[in-house]
């Protein structure tokens, strides 16, 4: 009897402790493992490196609002209207312009101009796939670019700015004392000298491709739909190559591009409204 009692009591103790150990490390070794992972996953969100200061009506300030939601960049917008000749946006900005970004590493910590932002935060970024690497291929972008802000938008602004209500340039009909009918003339040469610069567009730059930039919008593509954005205040009538290309532009990004144009299309009704009544 005292033999038989021993030996079970010798034999369930090892097995007990023997199993126990194994099952409570292995289980509770995974299931914290598998709590905790997601956890370090959930990080808060990152504030936005880059600071942007705009104007919503500007076609000019559209383009960089577009192509920084279309590139992930997310920039913290600031609406600038009425504070562009503020003692303090001058200190950092003595040319008053818009868009405007913010951003460590610049050697003045601003920049100004779209397509100068465009170019930097593709260049700083690697987003090929707007602003291509390839030199041949970016040397069309830049040339479309340049080509926009030196020949068809000086058009497109002396043929909008009086609709639009923004102040001219000096040195033009439109900011002179000149006549009301001589104003109205020099706006609609304008207006007709579009067309143009705006076919260079369509058969040098596009050449049957569906955007500039190939199959996907460049940022010569965005700086180019914004800019025919403004032509809806004068009712221009554009070809229909033009208005298909912006349609698939905006289909093409979505939101990205939507909304920036919702506040520049939204100013044009508002100064349509106010000028039919």
């Amino acid at each position: 009897m005292a033999k038989t009692a021993k030996k079970p009591a010798t034999k369930a103790a090892p097995k007990a402790t023997a199993k126990a150990a194994p099952k409570a490390t292995a289980k509770a070794a995974p299931k914290a493992t598998a709590k905790t992972a997601p956890k370090a996953k959930a990080k808060p969100a990152r504030k936005p490196s880059i600071k942007l200061s705009m104007l919503r009506p500007s076609v000019n300030n559209m383009t960089v609002r577009v192509f920084a939601r279309a590139a992930g960049l997310e920039p913290a917008e600031t609406d600038a209207w009425g504070h562009t000749r503020s003692p303090e946006f001058l200190a950092r900005n003595p040319a008053h312009l818009t868009p405007m970004i913010e951003d460590k590493g610049l050697p003045r910590g601003v920049l100004w101009e779209s397509c100068a932002i465009m170019q930097y935060l593709a260049n700083k970024h690697g987003l090929d796939k707007f602003y291509p690497k390839a030199p041949a291929k970016r040397a069309m972008v830049d040339s479309a670019m340049f080509y926009l802000i030196g020949t068809l938008y000086p058009y497109v602004a002396r043929a909008t700015y009086p609709a639009l209500g923004f102040p001219q340039y000096a040195g033009e009909v439109g900011h002179s004392d000149a006549h009301p009918d001589k104003k109205s003339e020099a706006q609609k040469a304008a207006a007709a000298a579009i067309a143009e610069p705006l076919e260079v567009f369509h058969s040098f730059f596009r050449d049957g491709k569906p955007f500039i930039g190939g199959n996907n919008p460049s940022i010569a593509d965005i700086r180019l739909a914004a800019t025919l954005e403004f032509l809806a205040v004068i009712d221009y009538a554009l070809p229909k190559w033009a208005q298909d290309y912006m349609a698939a532009i905006e289909k093409k990004l979505g939101k990205a591009y939507a909304e920036p144009a919702g506040d520049v299309r939204g100013y044009i009704a508002h100064m349509k409204a106010q000028a039919a009544a």
